[in-house]
C-alpha cells in the first residue's frame, strides 16, 4: 500500500503539471489544517485537500473535519483524497 507521503507527491505532481499553485502544508499555526492548499490556474478557486491512505480515508479528526467544513462554508472547496482520481473527480 502507498504511503500518505507518496499519495501526496502524486497529487502535487498532477496539480503542478496542470499549472495550479500548490502548497504542501508541513507545519501550520492551526492544528487540523489540510495537507495541501491549491489555487487553480483557470479560475483562481481555492481548494484544500486532506490526504489519507485508502484504509484511513474515514479517519479524519474532529479538528480536520472542522477546518474542511469551514473552508467549504466560506466559499472554498475542501475534501479528503486518497488518490489523484479523487482530485480529478473534484474538478481539478
Amino acid at each position: 500500500m502507498k504511503t500518505e507521503q507518496k499519495i501526496q507527491k502524486e497529487i502535487v505532481d498532477y496539480l503542478e503539471k496542470g499549472g495550479h499553485y500548490v502548497i504542501k502544508v508541513v507545519k501550520a499555526v492551526k492544528s487540523g489544517t489540510p495537507d495541501l492548499v491549491v489555487c487553480t490556474m483557470d479560475s483562481g478557486k481555492f481548494y484544500a485537500i486532506e490526504v489519507k491512505r485508502p484504509d484511513k480515508r474515514k479517519n479524519t479528526t474532529p479538528l480536520q473535519d472542522f477546518h474542511l467544513n469551514l473552508i467549504n462554508k466560506t466559499g472554498g472547496k475542501a475534501f479528503v483524497a486518497d488518490s489523484v482520481y479523487d482530485v480529478i473527480e473534484e474538478g481539478l
